[in-house]
């Protein structure tokens, strides 16, 4: 009976105290030296009567030592809320950790001078690929071939077959890529962008695995 009571005692002071639901965002673009508060990183779901301060609870300040690449581990931002007050519980979603990564603005700005650069090389570089292809299958012998048995004479310039088979070849890549310019064709995201998130997904894997390599060594001390 006692125990019960103790219980239910305990269980009415956590409802006064409130709960405090935290989801951290992935990645955080931050400039160098800002203060980096808890409402930057994370999506706070609590009580109004103490919302404010526990967005306004500083995480950490960047300095220069900590390169261009931080990680920030759910477990600080508990210690953190846990000393702003001890009888909040804390409830967290989602990912263990934010990575913070510094750049001079804030915010990562696209290099149009890189993209034009980028967009050439590929350009002129398919353009190629395609082109040796033909060449090693020598595709117009193929083609005046083909005109020839559908309609049983020989044609030199098979343009009944090389114009369809060019604008087949532009609009492949287009649905392909599921994008015309800014507009996509679907939902579906294409090829290329789930390479990019692939590798998204590994550099901040590693960068991640680093970070906690280097929490324990310092953890361990220098004679460890």
């Amino acid at each position: 009976m006692l125990h019960t009571t103790w219980k239910r005692s305990l269980e009415v002071r956590r409802l006064k105290a409130g709960i405090v639901y935290l989801r951290l965002r992935r990645r955080v673009d931050v400039k160098p030296g800002a203060l980096i508060k808890l409402g930057d990183i994370a999506s706070i779901e609590t009580d109004i009567r103490y919302e404010d301060r526990i967005r306004d609870l500083i995480v950490w300040k960047m300095r220069p030592e900590d390169g261009n690449l931080l990680m920030i581990d759910m477990l600080q931002i508990v210690r953190l809320i846990r000393r702003f007050d001890p009888d909040l519980t804390v409830e967290t979603f989602g990912e263990p950790h934010v990575l913070l990564e510094t750049t001079p603005e804030g915010k990562v700005k696209p290099r149009y001078s890189l993209l034009v650069g980028a967009w050439l090389l590929l350009f002129f570089g398919s353009g190629m690929a395609i082109m040796n292809f033909h060449a090693d299958v020598d595709m117009p012998v193929v083609q005046r071939r083909i005109i020839e048995l559908l309609t049983g004479h020989p044609d030199r310039h098979a343009l009944l077959f090389e114009v369809p088979y060019s604008l087949g070849v532009g609009l492949g890549m287009l649905i392909f890529f599921n994008r015309v310019f800014r507009k996509r064709l679907n939902d579906e995201p294409n090829p290329l962008e789930v390479e990019m998130f692939m590798y998204q997904e590994n550099v901040n894997h590693y960068v991640i695995t680093e970070e906690y390599a280097k929490a324990r060594e310092r953890e361990a001390g220098p004679d460890a």
